[in-house]
């Protein structure tokens, strides 16, 4: 598929953002009531937040979206204490982590989620509706309707170098067939749990004859991939990157733009959006339906959802679900602004196609790649 200007259905007014910016159980649910944005007040709720006196997040890499800088201003600001569980677990972890944790009211059981958009209308029924303040400013296609679920921001796939390992530079999904690149190409989770791995196998069918609603291509590219030698049976992160074990990432670009940061210029890494199958990807929050401190949560999501939690993302090389918003009262500061990459062309699948592709990759990953993808001892 070649480079187009043509964006796919994703939300309408989420690519207005990027033209700017190119330019039933045993346990109890959590209450659904709203303070801030049902009109009562936010004052109360930083009170009961303050009371349950904990949070406890699942799967925030700190290195992710900034979401370091996100806790820890959290953290100043009312004063709880945050329980940062499995930072480096994907997706389908979190659901698990719910539905394992409904009894529980410990350390362990998840408050809130920050998952792919496909896991977000699947899982409603583990979610408790709750509407932010900042609600109406929230594209209409990016959130369910009736508060489950909400985007929060979105990146785009691309390559992340280490080119003191690999001076060779990859510039399109094509291009990592390359012999040169035997044992050194990772994705960046399982496909089979995580939603960044399961999109960017989605992403590469894309550039290789499939299309939004047939994700086969992807399954197909990666079994060459393997069958090459070139697919590494390590999930990636920085560190790996770094260490030059896996010196050829499939990652998100803020992923990879922050490792630059985090480097300090050793090892020497670059970053690349595919020439082709450009792929955004945005991510959704929610509240457990059984969340040992709803309100802390609800607190959360006000914090996360105000322009201070979205510049956060900014910070980190995300761009905000609520960037044309921040955009059209001037609220973004310039260096912000600067610091996000050139994404044109990129494509938003609909959660239907994003469901069906996910549903394909996880169930044939086994059979039609066999490459049995798992974390580094």
């Amino acid at each position: 598929m070649t480079k187009k200007t043509l964006f796919y259905v994703f939300p309408l007014i989420l690519v207005a953002s990027i033209i700017l910016s190119a330019c039933g159980s045993a346990a109890t649910p959590a209450a659904t009531s709203a303070p801030a944005a049902s009109g009562g007040s936010m004052d109360a709720l930083i009170a009961a937040a303050k009371a349950e006196g904990s949070l406890n997040v699942i799967a925030l890499p700190r290195d992710w979206c900034n979401y370091g800088g996100a806790i820890d201003d959290f953290k100043a600001k009312y004063g709880l204490t945050v329980n940062e569980i499995n930072p480096d677990a994907g997706s389908g972890d979190e659901i698990t982590a719910i539905t394992a944790n409904k009894d529980n009211k410990g350390p362990q059981a998840p408050d809130v989620v920050d998952v792919g958009y496909s896991f977000g209308e699947s899982n409603k029924a583990l979610f408790t509706p709750y509407k932010v303040s900042t609600w109406d400013t929230i594209p209409d296609s990016a959130k369910s309707a009736d508060g489950y679920w909400y985007g929060d921001y979105y990146g785009v796939m691309a390559f992340m170098v280490n080119t003191d390992v690999q001076p060779k530079v990859p510039q399109d999904w094509s291009d990592l067939l390359d012999p040169a690149y035997k044992g050194q190409v990772a994705l960046s989770g399982d496909p089979r749990t995580s939603n960044q791995a399961i999109q960017a196998v989605f992403a590469s069918a894309l550039a290789n004859g499939g299309s939004v609603d047939n994700a086969q291509a992807g399954l197909d590219f990666f079994s060459k991939l393997n069958k090459a030698g070139n697919l590494v049976p390590l999930i990636a992160n920085n560190g790996l990157v770094a260490k030059g074990e896996t010196p050829i990432r499939i990652t998100w670009d803020y992923n990879a733009l922050a490792g630059i940061d985090s480097f300090n210029g050793n090892p020497k890494v670059t970053v690349v959006i595919p020439k082709t199958g450009r792929f955004a990807g945005v991510y959704v929050q929610a509240i457990s339906a059984y969340a040992p401190h709803p309100n802390a949560a609800k607190l959360w999501m006000e914090y996360l959802y105000s322009d201070a939690g979205q510049l956060q993302w900014m910070k980190g090389y995300c761009r905000p679900i609520r960037e044309a918003d921040l955009r059209a009262r001037n609220v973004v500061p310039a260096d912000l602004a600067a610091k996000l990459p050139d994404v044109s062309g990129a494509i938003f699948p609909t959660d239907a196609q994003l469901s069906g592709a996910k549903d394909l990759i996880t169930k044939n990953w086994d059979s039609a790649v066999g490459s049995d993808i798992k974390a580094a001892p």
